[in-house]
């Protein structure tokens, strides 16, 4: 067998110089396309798109613990146990997928959407017949640097999905019904309106506003403008987001959970290995069961019961179709 190729540590340092520099070129390009802002919200209350409600009414009630360490191994398995991704996807049908691209950090920090799931659900989608699966998110920080050092770019791309960066031109304004936060706002729409049927993808994580980030605050990726100051009533805007997106099915990604410092992290002691994944066609019954694995109730998180109030769901997730399987 030929021996791999060795450099002396002069080399060495001069070719992660090289390779730095590249990085930060490449940032400096991705920033300098970029509107960090996004749109701002408007006033005017004309032409406000409407989004499809994307869930099956006769999966409505189903939810899957699955306990492993492998994500490709137990996100297939979850599936299986609710019948297959066959039971969401249908031959023909366009899928999105909304994942948690949010920060420019490794998967290692858990942070973001872990590539090798997001890989395992675009082969999943395909298989079961999708005619086209679409990545998408609305990062804080740019956009394709996001994408491109969590890793879930090169995943998708080579699952076979397309990957949809957020540009102006994809940006419709939007109210919730009823609400009171998201009136004529700019949300991330182009992806959502060439789509049958959208996942929500999201990684289990402290947030120290909300106490928690899981599949129902992933939403508030879909938002544009200066949605930061929806932070100042962030329980009653994660409410809203619940009723502006319907989704077909989510998956919470509790792996590896982030216990503290959220929902940035950025040190792997603020993870702690939970190793269970959650699949489930209702989004507040995920949450209230992926709660357990930040050492927190439902009732500790009241964005889960503002959700359930307005009908998007059911905190209590234990009178729900329920499968547990070990992986």
């Amino acid at each position: 067998m030929a021996a791999f190729p060795t450099i002396d540590r002069r080399e060495f340092l001069a070719r992660c110089v090289r390779a730095g520099l590249s990085v930060a070129a490449a940032g400096a390009l991705a920033i300098g396309f970029y509107d960090r802002k996004g749109p701002d919200g408007v006033s005017d209350a004309g032409a406000l798109v409407r989004i499809p409600d994307f869930s099956i009414s006769g999966m409505k009630g189903k939810l899957c613990i699955a306990r492993g360490t492998d994500r490709a191994a137990t996100v297939k398995q979850a599936f299986a146990a609710l019948g297959g991704m066959n039971e969401f996807v249908k031959p023909g049908e366009r899928v999105l997928l909304k994942v948690n691209a949010a920060f420019a950090s490794p998967p290692t920090l858990g942070a973001t959407s872990h590539p090798e799931l997001v890989g395992a659900v675009v082969r999943l989608c395909l298989d079961a017949g999708a005619s086209r699966v679409t990545v998408t998110d609305n990062p804080i920080n740019d956009p394709a640097s996001c994408f491109a050092l969590t890793g879930i770019d090169a995943a998708a791309r080579q699952a076979g999905a397309e990957v949809v960066l957020p540009r102006e031109p994809l940006f419709a304004r939007f109210s919730v019904d009823r609400g009171r936060l998201i009136r004529n706002w700019p949300v991330l729409y182009a992806p959502l309106a060439r789509v049958d049927r959208i996942i929500g993808m999201a990684p289990v994580k402290d947030h120290h506003r909300s106490g928690a980030s899981m599949t129902l605050k992933n939403w508030y990726g879909l938002l544009g403008g200066r949605r930061n100051i929806f932070h100042q009533d962030i329980h009653t805007v994660i409410q809203e987001l619940a009723v502006m997106i319907k989704p077909t099915v989510v998956i919470l990604d509790g792996i590896q959970s982030m216990m503290r410092n959220g929902p940035t992290g950025g040190s792997l002691s603020d993870l702690k290995p939970t190793g269970t994944l959650i699949v489930s066609s209702d989004p507040v019954a995920a949450d209230a069961a992926g709660a357990a694995l930040l050492d927190r109730r439902p009732e500790d998180l009241p964005f889960i019961a503002k959700a359930a109030a307005v009908g998007a769901g059911t905190a209590d997730y234990r009178t729900l179709n329920l499968k547990e399987i070990q992986t």
